[in-house]
């Protein structure tokens, strides 16, 4: 009884852990190569998270403030300056621009979901053979039958995967011009708080690699 209850939690944890463990990388990042990271590294920033779902913009964007700020970043929040029916319609460049320049920031950081995609797959169960002779079950065919029916064989399950994949674009509010963009992809996001304690980490190394922020003593 002992052993099949172990299984099963055995069983119940490899899901858990294959269904919910998150991991995001990035898949492609681009750098004008005009931007050196001496001259490119900007003091306040403009957040932006492309969406709609107001917990999801106001959590990825005060991960975002806390890990540039550890920069001597000043990140000005999307969600503290624009109010949520904001964005239902697009508005004026002019009106946009305005409101963005009030804010003093020398560039824009937009985060968006280009895409989604779920796939499931079938994880195999195991068998086992473990003759031992010298435990009491094999005594007769009844009491063998019993112990190992239940445990003889671990079912296969299935495990849906989810794939998120984001576009994360930096712009100049000088130039209004594309400084740098990278794509990334984030596998079976457990929640909002891990993918958001997990993606500021990812993209700001990536940014360092590409030269566009100096290597602090963090990194």
């Amino acid at each position: 009884m002992k052993t099949t209850s172990l299984c099963s939690l055995i069983i119940i944890v490899t899901m858990v852990l294959g269904a919910c463990s998150t991991s995001t990388r990035i898949t492609g990042s681009w750098k004008d190569p005009a931007i050196e990271a001496s001259t490119g590294e900007h003091k306040r920033v403009l957040v932006v998270a492309m969406t709609r779902n107001i917990e999801v913009r106001t959590k990825l964007e005060n991960a975002l403030a806390d890990k540039a700020a550890q920069r001597g970043i000043s990140v000005v929040k999307s969600s503290d300056i624009f109010t949520p029916d904001f964005f239902h319609q697009i508005p004026p460049r002019d009106e946009l621009f305005s409101r963005i320049g009030e804010t003093g920031v020398d560039a824009i950081l937009t985060v968006s979901l280009i895409d989604r995609e779920s796939n499931t797959r079938y994880v195999r169960g195991t068998t086992r053979y473990a003759p031992f002779p010298m435990y009491n079950w094999y005594g007769g065919f009844y009491s063998y039958f019993n112990y190992w029916h239940p445990i003889m064989y671990d079912p296969g399950y299935y495990v849906t995967d989810k794939t998120y994949f984001l576009e994360t674009n930096l712009y100049s509010t000088e130039t209004d011009r594309l400084i740098w963009s990278a794509q990334s992809e984030t596998v079976n996001p457990a929640s909002i708080d891990a993918f958001a304690e997990e993606y500021p980490d990812v993209l700001l190394s990536q940014m360092v690699k590409d030269g566009l922020l100096l290597v602090s003593q963090a990194d």
